[in-house]
């Protein structure tokens, strides 16, 4: 399934397709994101899923392509995992570096809820890290109408993990 995104000002327009994730540049896209977790986050509050374990039956997977003169170029990520009938959490949101900023995450976020609603989830939780780098991820959410909440599905108490959830 396409979804052709419509933006304005700065943010560049999407292509966002469900994924099976076999395209390598996949691969590495989800690679940078794993490094990047592990350089920030101590080992065991590391919960960025591989390849592996975005290609479970309960998830979800969607990447998004921004086009121009030299062909498509991946701009960012995202995942859905159902937990149960009515919540869903969100995974694997990332953007593209030289994209950040620019509205895609945003794009995408909309499109997971719009998804999560479609799928007949009323509630989309998600869990992030506490440190400075992870600080534009909760403007976004929060911007979006998540709010804290205590650790939900298998996630204990974590002081690196910030949990958030909104209703759908």
């Amino acid at each position: 399934m396409l979804a052709e995104v419509s933006t304005s000002g700065d943010a560049p327009a999407l292509v966002i397709r469900l994924d099976d994730l076999r395209d390598a540049r996949i691969a590495l896209f989800l690679e940078e994101h794993l490094a990047d977790m592990r350089r920030v986050s101590p080992p065991e509050s590391v919960h960025a899923l591989d390849l592996e374990g975005l290609r479970r039956p309960e998830i979800r997977f969607w990447s998004a392509w921004t086009q121009d003169g030299q062909g498509e170029t991946l701009a960012g990520t995202v995942a859905l995992k159902r937990l149960d009938d009515g919540h869903a959490e969100l995974k694997s949101m990332r953007t593209a570096a030289h994209l950040r900023g620019r509205g895609v995450a945003a794009q995408l976020l909309a499109h997971a809820l719009a998804e999560a609603r479609a799928a007949g989830h009323t509630r989309m939780s998600l869990e992030t890290g506490t440190q400075p780098f992870f600080a534009p991820a909760w403007a976004l959410y929060t911007r979006h109408g998540f709010e804290p909440c205590p650790p939900f599905g298998d996630y204990g108490p974590d002081p690196a993990s910030c949990f958030m959830t909104r209703m759908l």
